[in-house]
């Protein structure tokens, strides 16, 4: 329905005060990008949009204008806040601030609200330097990572006190569910050069570095959650590919990865193509990679020229 998409254009803006391309949003509405065009123009009725060098924002007095909040909801945040504060627990000074923000911001017309708030954030605060200050620096570090795209090295406790090193790209944090009812502050993401989803808490992790190696998130992939045995994840990022194979035998290459619908068939060439779907990650570069000159992608146009330049800067590191 386009009205419900020009609301969902309006909070993906609202979400992302930085601005967004075109071709952006339009995946991540699922419409065509020259439909994107009409959806601003129907925003810009109600909302200042700014175009500026390629991006679509919302305008920062917009903006701001959308974060005061009603009576109603200055309570029900009133009354997280304090839940937070009590019974929570992810004792974080970032909460605390962010939460004196909001205070703030509310003080001109629910300031009982806006003292209560103050009050909660105290206690967060508080309890935060006291009793998290490792959790804290670990949660930054997984955070950054996050935002940046990038793998971690991660030393986390496993069975009791024995401690496993791993390499990890983190694609959620949050909150979830275990089997005696907690809730605690975990991260969820792909164990590197396998296919392996895992859910760590974090308050299980004993030390964390960032390595300078980038990640793709899949979209719509479900966090906090155990896949069944045999069940593929659904919201792995599949790429179609075309490939044409030397010998048939390359394609072992990819066992480990997740692929689909599997063709392979000889062209009026008489050269061996294989066509499939396979999981749009790190590792396909590298099974790519470890294939040589065995294998020569097709298509997408797109993604040969990504593993050029992979290529590329893989050369780059022997330059004789």
């Amino acid at each position: 329905m386009k009205g419900d998409r020009i609301m969902q254009l309006e909070l993906l803006l609202l979400s992302h005060p930085e601005g967004m391309r075109r071709a952006e949003i339009a995946r991540r509405l699922g419409v065509h990008r020259s439909t994107v065009g009409r959806y601003v123009d129907e925003l810009k009725k109600h909302l200042d949009i700014i175009e500026d060098q390629f991006l679509i924002k919302i305008s920062p007095k917009d903006n701001m204008d959308m974060m005061k909040l009603s009576i109603y909801e200055s309570l029900a945040f009133n009354l997280s806040a304090e839940m937070l504060a009590s019974h929570g627990d992810f004792q974080n000074p970032h909460l605390a601030s962010g939460l004196r923000k909001i205070a703030g911001n509310m003080r001109s017309y629910a300031p009982g609200i806006s003292q209560n708030i103050d009050a909660a954030a105290e206690a967060i605060e508080t309890n935060s330097i006291t009793e998290n200050r490792s959790f804290t620096h670990i949660f930054e570090v997984l955070i950054d990572a996050w935002v940046s795209g990038k793998i971690v090295r991660i030393w986390h406790k496993h069975n009791g006190d024995e401690e496993e090193e791993t390499e990890f790209a983190p694609y959620f944090i949050g909150f979830r569910e275990d089997a005696e009812g907690r809730t605690p502050i975990s991260v969820t993401g792909r164990l590197r050069h396998t296919a392996e989803i895992e859910t760590l808490d974090i308050e299980n992790i004993t030390r964390v570095k960032i390595l300078d190696e980038i990640y793709t998130i899949p979209d719509n992939l479900k966090p906090f959650r155990k896949p069944v045995t045999g069940e593929r994840y659904g919201g792995i990022d599949m790429i179609p590919l075309k490939l044409k194979l030397k010998e048939r035998s390359a394609l072992n290459s990819f066992n480990l990865l997740y692929r689909e619908h599997i063709t392979i068939y000889e062209n009026e060439k008489n050269e061996l193509i294989c066509e499939l779907q396979a999981e749009n990650s790190i590792e396909l570069l590298l099974r790519l990679v470890q294939c040589g000159d065995s294998v020569e992608v097709l298509e997408p146009k797109s993604y040969r020229q990504k593993f050029i330049r992979e290529l590329k800067k893989i050369l780059t590191v022997y330059p004789d």
